[in-house]
């Protein structure tokens, strides 16, 4: 609805296709069941959602026409703890709208069971909001109950240009004061609450993959909201140019977010990133304690150093991106030093030099290139 009254076209952000979400008072997967719908369906039962992808015949081609739907049973939630998962009950369509986050998303078009119309729902002024462009939560405890919600607001305000209503920015500034909950940062991330790990991330991944990242993490940082993951990122001042230069490089932009938290491996484990961003930050770690413990002077003490075991040009990149040790020879490597190779081959030094396969012929292939690259000073 938000959209619709917005005059825009939002659709699924991961493939881009039309999405639609419905609520219906009662078990959604009956109502699916009892449909027989053409659809592929994956129904989840812990929150009574149904996950439709509707093949509708094509108009100008022989394709079909794929629509997203969102069939979700209407229910009430209560949180136990802030910022665990909620309890799901079954409710009525004013309980589903009263469990939202924001008043712009807490509208509905109820369909007259005839099909002769519908008629509009806004128990909380979403409309009044909309013309107002901010976000109000619908609840004095929204954030302390699901702090990621204060994502999804800097998600919309850099989307929509909306800002956060008065009352809300003050709800932010004392929820993020007060610290609500009992897990911090100094503890086991593996126990930490589901909104402040899983869902987090996914927060994270939508805004940094599928919004305009520069204001999101703008405004979010404005309001303090990078807190939420570490305090160093709150007072980090180099995000924006971290992630520039990472996008540039080709570097997964969340992993370079983490990087610049006070223990960016025990982020990742916190957000439970996959193996292979940990294993980035893990080697960028790595990395940059050889930097701080080394110097080296010449092009082939750097490249010995950049390519050692254990390390990955992804590695490399990311201490660029982050103005880890001198940027001039890390630059040098990522553009030139790298894809230099020794002057001859394993083939014609076998044939030169009378070598056998083994590490000998490496070790030497090694100091040709060396010799190579010191020449090019």
């Amino acid at each position: 609805m938000r959209d619709l009254l917005l005059h825009r076209e939002h659709n699924d952000p991961w493939r881009g296709l039309p999405d639609l979400d419905l609520v219906v008072e009662g078990q959604a997967a009956d109502l699916v069941e009892r449909l027989e719908l053409p659809a592929i369906a994956r129904p989840h039962g812990a929150f009574g959602t149904v996950e439709l992808e509707l093949r509708l015949p094509g108009q100008k081609s022989d394709q079909p026409q794929i629509w997203l739907v969102d069939l979700a049973s209407a229910r009430q939630e209560v949180y136990p703890q802030s910022a665990e998962n909620p309890t799901v009950q079954f409710a009525r369509l004013d309980d589903d709208l009263a469990r939202r986050d924001f008043t712009v998303n807490a509208m509905a078009l109820v369909l007259a069971g005839d099909g002769s119309g519908w008629v509009l729902l806004d128990p909380h002024g979403g409309q009044a909001d909309l013309a107002r462009r901010q976000l109000r939560l619908l609840h004095p405890h929204s954030l302390r109950d699901d702090p990621t919600r204060l994502l999804r607001a800097a998600r919309y305000s850099a989307r929509l240009g909306f800002e956060l209503a008065p009352e809300s920015l003050q709800q932010a500034a004392a929820t993020l004061e007060a610290w609500p909950w009992a897990w911090s940062t100094e503890d086991n991330p593996a126990k930490a609450p589901p909104a402040l790990g899983t869902r987090l991330r996914m927060e994270l991944e939508l805004l940094l993959e599928r919004e305009p990242w520069r204001q999101a993490l703008a405004v979010l940082a404005a309001w303090g909201g990078l807190a939420l993951l570490d305090s160093q990122l709150q007072a980090d001042r180099h995000w924006r140019r971290r992630l520039e230069w990472a996008q540039r490089l080709g570097l997964p932009l969340l992993a370079a977010l983490v990087a610049g938290a006070a223990d960016p491996l025990a982020l990742a484990e916190r957000l439970q990133l996959p193996h292979r961003k940990y294993k980035l930050l893990a080697q960028f770690l790595e990395l940059r304690q050889r930097l701080s413990e080394a110097t080296p002077g010449s092009p082939s003490a750097w490249c010995a150093l950049l390519e050692a075991p254990g390390l990955s040009p992804e590695a490399v990149a990311l201490a660029l991106a982050s103005g880890i040790g001198p940027r001039r020879p890390l630059l040098h490597w990522w553009v030139r030093w790298r894809h230099v190779p020794a002057p001859l081959s394993a083939a014609e030094l076998m044939a030169q030099e009378g070598l056998n396969p083994g590490p000998g012929l490496g070790e030497r292939l090694r100091q040709l290139r060396a010799e190579r690259l010191d020449q090019s000073l």
